[in-house]
């Protein structure tokens, strides 16, 4: 059975939730990379932001912990942006973060095209998902990335 993919509007976390959140994107971007950045940007509690997360299965009380989340910047708006892709070390290779970006494309406009920074390297699995590179590589806080958009979906005439 596979595990819930938990989906939160900014102002509708609860403080526990972005601290887990937030927690994890640090582990992944400041120190796993060794890329210190200002993680908290202002963006995570505005209102056209959507958080989407998959939890471990806790068992016994034991807190639960966030192992994959995504970040969806204007989900309300023209242009939504996908970011702040993250897993953590020991729940890689799952499909956690795939769900998660097939389920945050799914809650996007169909007819709006959606927006994403990249990490170079990760150009080719973003897209499996039906992003296409949208300019120049340039440098992020020292890591390669690159510009991606994925087409706003094609409309079937009648």
């Amino acid at each position: 059975m596979p595990v819930p993919i938990r989906v939160r509007r900014g102002p509708d976390l609860a403080p526990a939730q972005l601290y887990a959140l937030l927690r994890l994107r640090t582990d992944v971007f400041v120190v796993e990379q060794e890329c210190p950045y200002p993680e908290l940007d202002g963006q995570d509690l505005l209102p056209g932001t959507v958080h989407l997360w998959i939890e471990d299965g806790a068992e016994g009380g034991a807190p639960r912990r966030v192992l994959a989340t995504i970040r969806i910047l204007g989900a309300d708006g023209a242009r939504p942006v996908i970011g702040r892709v993250a897993t953590a070390a020991d729940a890689r290779g799952r499909g956690l973060a795939a769900r998660l970006l097939e389920h945050g494309i799914g809650r996007c406009d169909a007819g709006s095209p959606i927006g994403l920074h990249a990490q170079a390297h990760l150009e080719g699995w973003y897209r499996r998902f039906g992003f296409l590179r949208d300019g120049d590589p340039y440098l992020e806080d020292g890591i390669p990335h690159v510009p991606m958009l994925r087409p706003r979906a094609a409309v079937e005439e009648a």
